[in-house]
């Protein structure tokens, strides 16, 4: 019998019902004694459950939004040592399974024989937490790619989680049944795989001991099983009784994947959200796996000039080549009293992106000023007419309707270049990023369609979004998808200052506090409230003068909103 354990929550301080943010496996995973499983974040802290022993993970228990407390139970794993092992699955035995002459541990699922002599196999979502009609909004493979067993197929991504549907066998993309846009349940079809490599370690766990093909023919491995995680190092025969075909052999190289990094679903949101490309990265972890820590080095690296020269021996590119000095080391404790703090988790992942964002973008910045008094008349007006239905305008709400109006005019500025600094994709969509300080760090939700809104649409989405995000929940969705991003300090104060570029944005804008200035009308000065704008833009998209067409027709549809609807 399988030695399967169970992997409970350890002492965590007293905490009870913490939230689970993150799920840092897959079932099928290998981990190692003390790694991560699940990322828990309660009000006052973020913690990490670790595997209590290595082995291989057989069943997840908890998912994304779940709640633990001391000796919940998150996962039941197959420990090291068990009589049955990851790379040899255990047959099933029960009255379901069929008999045959070959070996119980030697069959494949049920399938049909491609022409080419391979297994065509129904590749189809598994459990996924009892999420219905999910939305597809990466593939990661195409009709002809090789693939091995539990490689991503693609990503789905409801609004509290986001997951990857593994391959259920090793071969080649015969034929992708979804496409971006699409949605998803448990038990939808996603790819036709044609099977290679050796059927018992395609196999799940839970397989028939034998099942039969197309025309009677079951498949059978004429050579030594290869292990998942060192299948480089193999190749494998397969051939079909009774065909009188010699067997096929498969270069087992070719079943490793050269587009889609190994990494997780949880390490994959993890460098999305740190603007890593994985492809630059080589995995740490058995198999060639990519694990967090890798991801953190990668960053860790190009912050302080080394590039993805910190990550494992890849080549220094994502640091766009700048040979910075390294950060200086200071003992300051030996100058007087100090107190050390840990930035928060939003904090960190925000200094990486700003890092990177203010080293390898050349930023260029725009002043201009707006005569915002006619507006804010307004405001006041309709906040006014508005108070017994509860809804508040902020000026932010009629900043957002106004730049996309200008963005309409000035394309380039609703755009986004590539990591090669060579094409530059033109977005016919306007989601509009605005930043909102929260306890716990600075995070940007999107507001999306913002051309298909009013004033006061916009406004009340821009207050539920704030409240998420003050409250610590805000999903990936709520700030994936942007434009163009606002930040405004008006209500705290200053004149001027320099946004950083959101990447991949191009441009952000940033606005101060406005204050009553007097202005010269052709014969005499007159009080009139002003507002300072600050447009941060990319140089190598967008030059000086059309930035200050921008701000120009900015500042005059703020100072007359009525030509928004021209």
């Amino acid at each position: 019998m399988a030695d399967l354990k169970e992997a409970r929550v350890p002492d965590i301080g007293g905490f009870d019902d913490v939230p689970v943010i993150e799920v840092l496996v897959a079932v099928g995973d290998t981990v190692s004694a003390d790694q991560g499983l699940v990322t828990l974040e309660s009000d006052k802290a973020t913690m990490e459950v670790p595997a209590p022993f290595a082995g291989v993970i057989r069943e997840l228990m908890v998912k994304v939004g779940d709640t633990l407390s001391e000796g919940g139970v998150v996962a039941i794993i197959e420990a090291e040592g068990g009589e049955v092992r990851a790379e040899a699955p255990a047959p099933r035995t029960d009255p379901v399974a069929k008999t045959s002459d070959a070996p119980a541990a030697a069959k494949a699922p049920a399938a049909k024989a491609s022409p080419s002599g391979g297994a065509l196999q129904e590749s189809k979502v598994p459990d996924i937490g009892g999420y219905d009609d999910v939305p597809v909004i990466e593939v990661l493979v195409a009709v002809g790619d090789t693939v091995e067993k539990d490689q991503g197929l693609i990503t789905l991504e409801s609004d509290k989680a986001t997951m990857e549907v593994p391959a259920a066998v090793a071969g080649i993309i015969k034929a992708l049944k979804v496409k971006v846009g699409d949605t998803l349940s448990e038990g939808g079809v996603v790819a036709i795989i044609e099977a290679a490599g050796d059927a018992p370690v395609a196999a799940p766990v839970a397989a028939p001991a034998a099942v039969k093909g197309t025309d009677d023919n079951t498949v059978e491995p004429v050579a030594p099983q290869a292990r998942p995680d060192r299948i480089a190092e193999a190749s494998i025969e397969h051939r079909v009784p009774g065909s009188g075909a010699p067997p096929v052999r498969f270069d087992a190289e070719a079943i490793l994947p050269d587009k889609v990094p190994y990494a997780s679903p949880a390490v994959r949101l993890f460098a999305r959200e740190l603007g890593v490309d994985l492809l630059q990265l080589k995995g740490s972890a058995r198999g060639g796996r990519i694990v967090r820590e890798d991801v953190q080095s990668f960053v860790k690296g190009v912050m302080q000039g080394g590039g993805a020269k910190a990550a494992a021996g890849t080549p220094a590119t994502a640091g766009g080549g700048l040979n910075l000095l390294p950060w200086p080391k200071v003992d300051f404790a030996k100058f007087g009293e100090v107190e050390v703090q840990e930035l928060g988790r939003i904090q960190k992942i925000s200094a990486a992106n700003l890092a990177r964002n203010w080293a390898m973008i050349p930023h260029v910045t725009q002043h201009d000023d707006a005569d915002i008094t006619d507006l804010e008349a307004l405001r006041v007006q309709l906040n006014k007419e508005n108070e017994k239905a509860g809804i508040k305008l902020t000026m932010l709400a009629f900043l957002i309707k106004a730049s996309v109006a200008v963005l309409k005019q000035y394309p380039r500025f609703n755009s986004s270049l590539d990591a090669t600094g060579e094409t530059l994709t033109l977005k016919k969509y306007f989601h509009i990023g605005f930043a909102a300080d929260t306890p716990n760090g600075l995070v940007v939700p999107v507001i999306r369609d913002a051309d298909k809104k009013g004033v006061l649409e916009i406004s009340q989405e821009m207050s539920a979004l704030a409240k998420k995000a003050r409250d610590g929940k805000l999903g990936p969705a709520d700030m994936q998808g942007g434009c163009f991003s606002i930040s405004s300090l008006g209500g705290i104060g200053g004149t001027s200052f320099t946004p950083i570029v959101n990447a991949p944005e191009v441009a952000i804008l940033g606005v101060s506090k406005s204050a009553m200035k007097p202005v010269w009308d052709g014969k005499a000065f007159q009080p009139r409230l002003i507002l300072p704008l600050s447009l941060s833009y990319d140089h190598r998209v967008i030059d000086g003068a059309a930035a200050a067409r921008f701000t120009a027709t900015l500042a005059q549809l703020l100072g007359d909103m009525r030509r928004v609807l021209l």
